[in-house]
């Protein structure tokens, strides 16, 4: 997967991104979606920041926390996947969101400390069948990757209508 197709930015209306992100099937302390930065059809760029206090730090490394790459892996699937999923579901009126991770590959290259920002950029592979595969990266506030990969879930979605 080439760096290059995550160097696009698109600004996004806000109020796209407000209404994606009141979308969102999670609440804290498992919701890790701080703001969305940009959102297409083909893909979409979010932060995260990490708090000191989050319950997996406890014990994680104790004494020299780290974050755990599994919620790494969540942190690039709710903004990577889901948000992209709720954007490309927007035509319909969503009432009761169903939302199953199907795979995922991800590569590890650098830690990530409590109190850090992460930015999580994707790009759809492809989206059929109800089935959203996409590119994934993770960079820090220096822009050194952090993590890298694909992944994939299913959106199931019982409409007002």
């Amino acid at each position: 997967m080439g760096e290059s197709i995550f160097n696009k930015r698109v600004d996004t209306n806000v109020q796209t991104c407000d209404h994606i992100l009141q979308k969102l099937p999670y609440r804290k302390p498992f919701l890790f979606v701080d703001t969305l930065v940009s959102v297409t059809e083909n893909g979409v760029e979010g932060r995260y920041t990490f708090a000191a206090d989050s319950f997996f730090y406890e014990g994680h490394f104790v004494g020299n926390p780290v974050t755990p790459g599994v919620i790494l892996t969540e942190v690039m699937a709710q903004i990577g996947v889901v948000c992209l999923g709720i954007f490309l579901l927007s035509d319909s009126s969503i009432n009761d969101l169903k939302i199953a991770m199907t795979s995922t590959q991800i590569d590890f290259y650098q830690p990530v400390f409590p109190g850090e920002t992460v930015t999580v950029r994707s790009v759809k592979e492809y989206y059929r069948f109800q089935k959203l595969k996409c590119n994934v990266e993770m960079r820090n506030s220096r822009e050194e990757l952090v993590c890298r990969g694909s992944i994939a879930g299913m959106m199931n979605v019982k409409s007002d209508a």
